[in-house]
């Protein structure tokens, strides 16, 4: 009988040790996670209030444009390789991995989503801005496109529901979720991070990026009036127009823009 019970009393032993390991491991876990709770909440208070305080300058415009143009590059071609299985490029501009589409709506919805914010609106009126903004931005760029450069990026007359040739009905869903999105999830971390310069170093880079952006912008525009112009059979002018033509072929077009069209009955 002095067997079994050492053996019942050891048995114990171990079932206490083990129990109270795993109560000391779920108290320490329990103070792990109510002390990154706490450190959450303490950074969201902080967000929080420097977005109270927030104005935003030229200087958050031109982050957020640029991280726009190149996270909406990057996300499209990512939806055309699974939906379509396409990989071309889905470039915007000349130099550099950027649609300057998305950098105008993530600009358009942060400014908005800003002011929303500030005016505690509801996820509803979020929505419906972001169709708006959304919807708005494809038809007034998809015509300026179409009207001023020949040029087609993309055309939703065979998607079910459209409205125009470049506005849809399931499209404009996808921006009212996106609106949505931004202003709940991105657009307040995003400022958060991007924050308020503080040093001249950093006004300097934005500012070259800003001027490059420019720059590029420019090169774009003048590289699609060329494109139309050379399609029609207008010669250059001057010795810009002859650099554009030498250095932005109708080779170099297609290999970069390979997701637009150029209407070539002038």
């Amino acid at each position: 009988m002095l067997f079994p019970l050492g053996s019942l009393l050891l048995f114990l032993l171990v079932v206490v040790g083990i129990w109270r390991g795993i109560e000391k491991w779920c108290d320490d876990h329990a103070a792990e996670i109510q002390a990154r709770k706490a450190n959450q909440a303490a950074r969201k208070a902080r967000r929080n209030e420097f977005l109270d305080g927030l104005r935003i300058t030229w200087y958050q415009v031109v982050v957020i444009f640029s991280v726009g143009s190149f996270a909406g590059l990057i996300l499209e071609q990512i939806w055309m390789f699974v939906t379509e299985g396409l990989t071309e490029h889905r470039y915007g501009l000349v130099w550099g991995p950027f649609s300057p589409l998305y950098g105008v709506g993530a600009t358009l919805l942060t400014i908005l989503c800003f002011e929303l914010r500030k005016r505690g609106a509801r996820s509803w009126q979020i929505f419906i801005v972001g169709m708006v903004v959304g919807g708005g931005l494809e038809q007034v760029t998809g015509w300026a496109m179409e009207t001023l450069m020949g040029a087609t990026s993309w055309d939703y007359s065979n998607v079910p529901g459209c409205i125009t040739k470049w506005v849809a009905w399931p499209f404009l869903f996808f921006w009212g979720a996106l609106g949505l999105i931004w202003a709940k999830v991105v657009m307040p971390e995003l400022l958060y991070r991007v924050g308020s310069p503080t040093r001249k170093r950093q006004v300097v880079f934005v500012g070259l990026l800003a001027v490059y952006l420019g720059f590029d912008i420019f090169m774009t525009l003048a590289c699609f009036e060329r494109v139309g112009a050379r399609e029609r059979g207008i010669a250059p002018h001057g010795a810009f127009e002859e650099w554009v033509d030498e250095r932005y072929s109708d080779e170099f077009v297609a290999n970069r823009f390979q997701n637009m069209v150029f209407d070539t009955q002038g």
